[in-house]
C-alpha cells in the first residue's frame, strides 16, 4: 500500500520545498505554553461564546496588553505628580501623614 501512495508522488519535484511549519507565525507574536487558573480560562471562553465566536487567546492577549498600558499610564501619572509636587515638599509630607494614619489604626 505504501508503494502505491509513494508512486503517486514520484514525479513531483520537491527540491524547492522547505522543511518546517507550513503556516508562518505572525510577526511580533511568540507561541508559548502558559498555565492559567481554570476560572480564568473559563471566563474568557464564556466571553467568546456570548459574543458568538472568536478566539479566547486573543482576548487574553488583549486583557494583558490593556493591563500593561494601564500600568504604564498610572506610573507616568504618578511620576509627573511627584515631579510637580517635589518643589513644595508636599509629596513627602502627605506620604508620611498617610503612614502615620496607617500605624495609628493598628
Amino acid at each position: 500500500m505504501r508503494r502505491a501512495v509513494a508512486e503517486k508522488y514520484r514525479e513531483i519535484d520537491f527540491s524547492p520545498a522547505k522543511r518546517g511549519a507550513v503556516v508562518k507565525p505572525e510577526p511580533g507574536k511568540t507561541k508559548i505554553s502558559i498555565r492559567l487558573d481554570n476560572a480564568v480560562l473559563q471566563y474568557f471562553r464564556n466571553v467568546v461564546d456570548k459574543a458568538g465566536g472568536g478566539n479566547y487567546q486573543t482576548l487574553i492577549n488583549d486583557a494583558l496588553l490593556e493591563h500593561v498600558h494601564l500600568r504604564s499610564t498610572l506610573d507616568a501619572v504618578r511620576r509627573v505628580v511627584r515631579e510637580e509636587l517635589a518643589p513644595y515638599g508636599s509629596a513627602r509630607r502627605s506620604n508620611s501623614a498617610l503612614q502615620r494614619r496607617r500605624s495609628a489604626r493598628r
